[in-house]
């Protein structure tokens, strides 16, 4: 027992001399550092074998302290503390929601002043807001408050920075410490560190900003939106480069990118490694040092190459014919190149650590994005390498819904800031996540109009279900019913007869009342009149009498028989998204005239269904009427004329497709606006033709694009004009003469 206790204590003092000898200076190392607050820090020494290890810094990064942008915890704190005073600040304890009690969500823009500068980025936030649904131009009726300042740019160095933005909020008497305001910025903090700081006090406003750091942003409150540039449309955008014969998904090159290379300062890391990753083949990495006034001072050995690899690819190219595209970090978190890459069905792949990215209150970016780490930039060309094909074109098509929905204009963002906003305010309408991330998006489906999502016409195929069984025959009337044998009388009996038909209703649009309920003709269904104010957008209101999901648009001189409507019935009830009917129209592109043309030729495709005798559901009357602004429906109901049209357009923008054909026993022919005077009988026909192309340039001005889709398709019964007995045929009247 002694000796082995001899041997332990040997042991014990020998462990404790080599520790001294081999580790007593590092010993000596960690009490110096324990007293580091009391010392000056040293410089890094100046190696001795300079000669034989090759830097990867430059000597002056070395001697500083890390950089201005490596920025301690508790510098970032206090950072944040000085920009975002009210950093708790949530909608229950900095909004007030008194204010949209009374006349519901309601915007308010301060007029601009002549002498205010206002870029042309936030002239178009400001036109969108004006032009929506939800504008007020009386402050007293206000939910929401956006400023006439512009707050685009807070980077101090620009030209378009404005100045003294404190004191000019402060003479405003609606300010209230920001409370129930809305404050755009795309630009923040100026160099070096490019921090989040707006130079001026927002107080409790909420702020709608692009590249938004995770730890400045307040969820719930907050809005992240992306960076967009100066020439991003108004309103309408470009389609998404993806089409449907884009199979394989996999494009000539897996991964690419192509962009500046900063060689100092904040963002400058990420961009640095890139070249790691380029082989030339399907990796297609090029950074170039050739941008500012002074990048020959920081000129690298890399520089030369770089340049001279960077001009060999055109940047285009590369958006077309690429699978994913990294989006790195730039000096702030966002990058123009993100929106780019989505409108291009390039699989963005994020390197930009903290950013909370646009919309993500709603938008499930797991469907559409890789997120990677900077850090971790080696590990992404194997990670991408590991998604099958269906994995990618299912994150390609959700880029291009993404974009069309609520990238491709600044009306769509600004649409889209507003709509969150107004979820939060309304959370008995509010929609789910699953709205917002399938077509047609959040911005086509009104919870005001239903929350279950069996209502809407969208979702029947992803759940399996089917509209009802039944319809609703809604006839508009403008003439006055003087003899039993009106064709509208007729056109009642006809459809009362269908067994699909579970009421009719009769707009009244004449100055004369409407008959006695003698007079009209006896049905199986119920028939109720309900009287109009004469307008033609009447006939798209969302009356409460339509109980069913179907609606049968009728004019008064349309002729159809029972089978008709049953069969065309039937198809809508497979497409109940789209427009299902009889008469047709297209429209055109007149080179010569430059502009959209509008004919009722029968040709060998078309483009609208007229709604004098179609099948569409309830929804969109809804949508016509509270989505539309209130310009279209003026103009409609000033011209008597176009608003079949207009909703050809609504519905097509909606589904970006076109509507369906079905066959058609007569030829339907337009009637011509039934105020025009006797005496201008013959040019009437004219002018109503003159008016309808008129339209169709003014609504495809408004929307931004031409939303109308061509089509071939027209569907017929089985059997339909088949040599075979007429007894075989379900539908066996269509063919009698």
């Amino acid at each position: 027992m002694q000796t082995r206790k001899k041997y332990i204590f040997i042991t014990f003092f020998a462990s404790w001399l080599l520790l001294f000898y081999f580790g007593g200076d590092q010993i000596k190392r960690l009490a110096f550092l324990s007293r580091k607050k009391a010392a000056v820090l040293k410089n890094w020494p100046r190696w001795t074998d300079r000669s034989l290890l090759k830097s990867f810094a430059d000597p002056e990064e070395l001697q500083s302290d890390g950089g201005h942008h490596k920025q301690s915890a508790k510098a970032r704190r206090e950072s944040r503390i000085n920009i975002y005073k009210h950093s708790r600040c949530r909608m229950e304890t900095c909004f007030d929601f008194s204010r949209c009690e009374k006349h519901g969500f309601k915007v308010f823009v301060y007029p601009v002043e002549r002498e205010d500068p206002v870029s042309e980025s936030y002239l178009k936030i400001i036109t969108s807001i004006e032009e929506s649904r939800y504008y007020t131009s009386n402050p007293e009726e206000a939910c929401l408050f956006i400023l006439n300042i512009d707050t685009l740019d807070r980077d101090h160095l620009s030209i378009q920075y404005v100045h003294n933005i404190n004191n000019k909020i402060q003479g405003f008497p609606l300010w209230n410490d920001g409370q129930n305001h809305l404050i755009f910025n795309l630009y923040s903090g100026t160099w070096p560190n490019y921090t989040e700081d707006l130079g001026f006090d927002i107080g409790q406003a909420i702020l709608a900003k692009a590249s938004f750091y995770v730890e400045n942003f307040r969820p719930g409150f907050d809005i992240s939106i992306p960076l967009f540039s100066k020439e991003h449309p108004q309103k309408g955008g470009e389609r998404g480069w993806l089409y449907q014969n884009s199979v394989p998904p996999k494009k000539k090159y897996m991964l690419a990118f192509k962009g500046k290379r900063y060689l100092t300062g904040i963002g400058s890391d990420t961009r640095n490694a890139l070249h790691h990753i380029h082989n030339g083949k399907d990796i297609i990495s090029l950074t170039t040092c050739k941008h500012g006034k002074d990048w020959e001072k920081h000129k690298d050995t890399r520089c030369d190459k770089d340049n001279s690899d960077y001009e060999k690819f055109d940047y285009q190219e590369l958006l077309h014919n690429s699978t994913f595209c990294i989006i790195p970090r730039g000096r702030r978190l966002g990058s123009f190149r993100f929106l780019e890459a989505l409108q291009a069905a390039c699989i963005p792949v994020l390197l930009s650590n903290g950013w909370e990215l646009p919309f993500s209150e709603v938008i499930d970016w797991s469907k559409s994005a890789i997120v990677g780490d900077e850090r971790l930039l080696l590990q992404i060309p194997s990670t991408v390498r590991c998604l099958h094909s269906d994995k990618i074109l299912a994150f390609q098509q959700q880029t291009q819904f993404l974009w069309e929905a609520y990238f491709s204009s600044v009306e769509k963002i600004v649409q889209t800031t507003l709509e969150i906003i107004k979820d939060r305010l309304f959370h008995r309408e509010s929609r789910p996540k699953f709205v917002w991330n399938t077509l047609p998006g959040g911005l086509l489906a009104l919870p005001e109009y239903s929350t279950h999502l069996g209502d809407f016409p969208f979702y029947h195929l992803q759940h399996g279900s089917s509209p009802s069984g039944k319809f609703t025959a809604f006839i508009r009337a403008v003439s006055p019913v003087v003899s039993l044998s009106q064709p509208i009388l007729k056109l009642i009996q006809a459809v009362s007869r269908s067994q699909h038909c579970a009421q009719i209703l009769v707009l009244w649009s004449c100055e004369k009342p409407p008959p006695p309920r003698g007079r009209w003709p006896q049905t199986a269904v119920p028939l109720t009149v309900i009287h109009g104010r004469r307008k033609v957008s009447d006939r798209f209101f969302p009356y409460s009498a339509i109980g069913t999901d179907a609606v049968l648009s009728l004019d008064e001189h349309t002729s159809l028989s029972t089978s008709e409507v049953d069969f065309a019935f039937v198809v809508w009830r497979s497409f109940p998204d789209r427009i299902v009917g009889f008469p047709m129209r297209s429209h055109f592109w007149d080179s010569s005239q430059s502009q959209w043309g509008y004919t009722s030729k029968w040709t060998n495709e078309f483009s609208m269904v007229l709604t004098a005798a179609a099948f569409y559901h309830r929804y969109y009357h809804s949508l016509f009427t509270n989505s539309l602004p209130a310009g279209l429906r003026s103009l409609v109901d000033q011209l008597s004329n176009c608003e079949d049209i207009l909703m050809n357009f609504l519905v097509s923008a909606v589904t970006k497709l076109p509507p369906i054909k079905v066959t058609q026993k007569k030829q339907h022919q337009e009637a011509a606006p039934q105020q025009m005077p006797k005496s201008a009988a013959v040019s009437s026909g004219n002018l109503h033709f003159s008016q309808r192309q008129d339209c169709l340039n003014q609504f495809a001005a408004w929307f931004g694009y031409m939303p109308l889709v061509h089509s071939q398709l027209r569907l017929d019964p089985v059997l339909f004009k088949d040599q075979v007995s007429v007894l075989r045929k379900k539908y066996r009247h269509l063919e009698k003469p």
